[in-house]
């Protein structure tokens, strides 16, 4: 037991903040809930902190944001937000309430069996927040048009002059006629839908892009854009995702970071491994995932890349090379041994991951 230190655990939503206070000594925490209010918070832990010798807060990470972690941070009151995904429960649990939870987070961060994340500056969370918001865009704009495609197959209105969504493609999609008033405005709809959601996402991909070149973004992106697969915008959701590469001491706690690595379910002599686990960030690891299928084809640097290692250091182009090389032999050799493609190029996501890390955790970066 930690001494002379009062711990607290938050359960907070958008209109209440759930306490329980642990002062040293204690078992039993003491419980109360206030309104989710900057002045009634501010009061409350002045309170607390005027009371104890030392404090120390907690809370799991949430919809709700980092909005109190910042505000007890400017009250100079440590607080830790938590990966909720990592905190232990109890399998016969079944009553859940916010008194409950904050309790039992308390107890539990006392007791050091909580994970801590990094909290974003607000300068990263609103890159983060513009890189997502294009992601949504690009899924909405899939979808819009999906609905635009199935409503054509529907009424037999099939393209097959090429691929779809060029202008050979708006030219005969403008031509279609539709006799009854309602097919037509639906079409209207349908089409109106996919090309807004198409001017949206150049525009935020235009933002992105800008941002790029700027500072602190455009050295770090213009290392990324080295590898094969990893456009700009890619460069960005990289960045914005993970931010401080340093935070990882080796490349494999970044690899589960981002959930690539694999499952594993081994009790006494026996070691059962399972596909990937697909936990913590799924920004990232669409990503590199995206970015491994490059690899399947043999290493040559088109124009892009050898003009952005032109500009790099000698140890940056080593070991963009040797990522090439090893990356394109391992889907070889992972294929060639009868392995499905998805497998092969999951497998080369990894160890891209690695090259990733290698390169933002250079001493030049």
């Amino acid at each position: 037991m930690k001494k002379g230190i009062t711990f607290v655990g938050l359960d907070v939503h958008s209109t209440s903040i759930a306490l329980a206070v642990l002062p040293p000594g204690t078992d039993i925490p003491l419980e109360r809930e206030i309104p989710n209010d900057p002045k009634l918070i501010r009061r409350t832990f002045t309170r607390l902190k005027a009371d104890a010798q030392q404090l120390r807060c907690c809370y799991e990470a949430g919809p709700c944001g980092f909005e109190l972690h910042r505000q007890l941070t400017v009250l100079e009151i440590p607080c830790d937000v938590v990966a909720p995904a990592l905190t232990p429960r109890k399998p016969g649990e079944r009553i859940k309430t916010d008194r409950r939870d904050a309790r039992k987070l308390v107890r539990l961060y006392r007791a050091g069996e909580l994970t801590p994340i990094r909290v974003p500056t607000p300068e990263e969370e609103a890159v983060r927040d513009l890189v997502r918001a294009r992601e949504d865009v690009r899924r909405d704009l899939t979808a819009a048009r999906h609905r635009l495609s199935k409503f054509l197959l529907r009424h037999g209105r099939l393209f097959s002059h090429g691929k779809k969504w060029t202008q050979r493609f708006w030219r005969w999609l403008r031509a279609q006629p539709f006799d009854r008033p309602a097919e037509r405005v639906t079409f209207e709809h349908y089409v109106l839908q996919v090309l807004h959601l198409g001017e949206r996402l150049e525009a935020l991909e235009r933002e992105i892009t800008a941002l790029a070149e700027t500072e602190p973004y455009q050295p770090a992106v213009a290392r990324l854009a080295c590898l094969r697969g990893i456009s700009t915008l890619s460069a960005m959701t990289l960045l914005a995702e993970i931010q401080d590469f340093r935070r990882f001491e080796h490349p494999r706690q970044l690899m589960a970071f981002v959930g690539l690595v694999p499952s594993e379910h081994s009790s006494g002599p026996k070691q059962r491994r399972g596909g990937i686990t697909k936990t913590g960030n799924s920004h990232a690891r669409r990503i590199l995932v995206e970015a491994a299928w490059a690899y399947r084809h043999p290493p040559v640097l088109g124009p892009r890349p050898r003009r952005l290692l032109a500009d790099q250091p000698p140890e940056v182009v080593v070991q963009v090379r040797k990522a090439h090389r090893r990356l394109h032999k391992r889907y070889a050799r992972l294929v060639g041994r009868g392995k499905r493609a998805q497998v092969a190029v999951t497998a080369v996501a990894r160890e891209l991951c690695g090259f990733v890390w290698a390169l933002m955790t250079h001493e030049a970066a």
